[in-house]
């Protein structure tokens, strides 16, 4: 029966594949997504909405899109699966195979694209690799949302680190180390600019001080979470001293990420430097050209990665696997309007539709200039430029969470000021350093049950470990208590994965 159903299915997604003309009526998609911008008020289709409004004309798709502010997102996704009668019809997953993901997925949370992905002209186009590590028991449960795979790394303010006494780039750890404690020296000012979401601060200070990623494999072939590597120590100690200096705003943990940019944009900054993406750097780059005059061909922030450890190896944190989540479509959605849903989320990788969901509409959220590059405010008023970016918040939002981009970037593109051309060289030059999990693709029970309340215990008291809360001895019983709560278990269950492949 299973098999006759999924045969009318595929009959039902090769009709409806024509283009959004030849629709009966109209869509409303619930939708779920993560907010960069909560601080800024947002406009939905029936306040007058352009940007919607444009969605609609061009799909009969009217989004009524629920926004949960970045930081607090997982713990969303948790509560939306736990509620079956207000789940979201369309939602991002941000984290690809974690807990939430593979146990809704087993579930029936989520349906199955596996069979239907081939049936539609964008979709298809993505790559089998990226799929596949979405993939949960080998089948294919959401759309990934295509990211560059050596986007992370380190941007800091360079005429600061000079007014410290750092003129020249750093070349290794100590070095980076070094400049870090100098802007720390710095009066009213912070080194690291940190917010609560400090997965991407901790992941990528440890990975390039020579730890694993998630976990490691010794040479014994032995399995051990990376938090035991000592050189995760090594890095924990380092934002910790970083900390005790000065180095850190001491209320970090109650800056959401969408006020992340805040320390950063007042004049004079508050804080100096950022691990993060590095595509962040070059926007903070042009934002200071726009409105704070800063000239765009000797740029004052500079762009850092790939630095040799103390033992002379180059690691880069993998901000993710070539994809940053997914989107995936919740049994909310009934069987029958399963065709429309994928046709429309096929629409968003259209030329047409990534413009308006990255872009907005040319003439009210960006503008072509005579030099042919897309800009988000219009020519001859860049010292306006805030003011634009203020409005197009209301309008655009975090729209883009909802891009997909598998089968490639289509929107206009952008002036290449030497910070953003280094930018792209520097994904390609430094992909051959991106380490992996070696345990991305292994199942385990205990994991799916368990990993993301394991991690979150971990990572809080990684937190508490940096900010002085408690010692080196409190960060153990923390680690003492994962491997008691299940951390054993998944140990077990990953090891006889990999010893059965090897």
């Amino acid at each position: 029966m299973q098999k006759i159903v999924g045969c009318l299915l595929c009959l039902l997604l090769l009709v409806t594949t024509a283009g959004f003309a030849a629709a009966d009526e109209d869509m409303t998609l619930n939708v779920m997504l993560p907010d960069f911008y909560s601080d800024s008020d947002w406009v939905t289709l029936e306040e007058g909405n352009p940007v919607l409004q444009a969605i609609y004309e061009a799909t009969g798709v009217r989004l009524n899109i629920t926004w949960v502010p970045n930081s607090g997102y997982p713990e969303r996704t948790s509560l939306a699966m736990a509620d079956a009668k207000n789940m979201p019809e369309v939602m991002v997953i941000q984290g690809p195979r974690d807990a939430i993901t593979i146990s809704s997925a087993r579930a029936g949370a989520f349906w199955d694209l596996t069979d239907y992905i081939d049936q539609y002209e964008y979709l298809s186009q993505g790559q089998k690799s990226a799929y596949d590590n979405t993939a949960v028991d080998g089948r294919i449960y959401g759309i990934y949302r295509a990211r560059a795979y050596a986007r992370a790394g380190i941007y800091y303010r360079n005429d600061y680190a000079a007014m410290a006494g750092i003129e020249t780039v750093p070349t290794n750890v100590e070095e980076f180390k070094a400049l870090c404690m100098a802007l720390a020296g710095l009066d009213n000012m912070y080194a690291i600019n940190m917010c609560k979401y400090v997965t991407g601060t901790i992941g990528i200070t440890t990975v390039m001080f020579g730890a694993p990623f998630q976990y490691g494999i010794d040479a014994d072939g032995q399995i051990y979470p990376a938090f035991e590597d000592p050189a995760f120590q090594e890095g924990l100690d380092f934002l910790r001293d970083l900390y005790a200096a000065g180095g850190i705003d001491p209320n970090f943990m109650t800056i959401e990420s969408g006020n992340w940019d805040d320390a950063e944009h007042s004049n004079p900054p508050k804080a100096l430097m950022r691990l993060d993406c590095l595509d962040s750097g070059y926007r903070y780059q042009e934002w200071l050209e726009s409105n704070q005059g800063a000239d765009p061909e000797n740029p004052i922030v500079t762009l850092l990665t790939a630095i040799p450890n103390s033992e002379g190896k180059i690691q880069i944190w993998p901000q993710n696997t070539g994809a940053s989540g997914e989107i995936v479509i919740t049994k909310a959605v009934p069987e029958s309007k399963l065709p429309a849903v994928l046709k429309f989320l096929d629409w968003c990788c259209s030329e047409e539709g990534q413009i308006l969901i990255n872009c907005g509409i040319e003439g009210l959220t960006y503008w072509i200039h005579e030099d042919g590059n897309r800009y988000t405010y219009p020519e001859g008023e860049m010292e306006n430029a805030g003011q634009y970016d203020t409005y197009t918040r209301t309008v655009q939002h975090s729209l883009n969470q909802l891009s997909m981009t598998v089968n490639g970037d289509l929107t206009p593109s952008t002036a290449q000021n030497p910070l953003r051309k280094w930018y792209s060289k520097n994904l390609i030059d430094n992909a051959q350093y991106v380490i992996s999990n070696p345990c991305l693709t292994f199942d385990s029970e205990t994991n799916t049950l368990m990993g993301i309340t394991l991690n979150t215990d971990v990572e809080d008291a990684q937190v508490q470990y940096i900010a002085g809360k408690i010692d080196l001895n409190g960060l153990k019983a923390a680690y003492a208590d994962w491997y008691d709560m299940g951390g054993d278990m998944i140990l077990e269950e990953y090891q006889a994965v990999y010893d059965a492949g090897r």
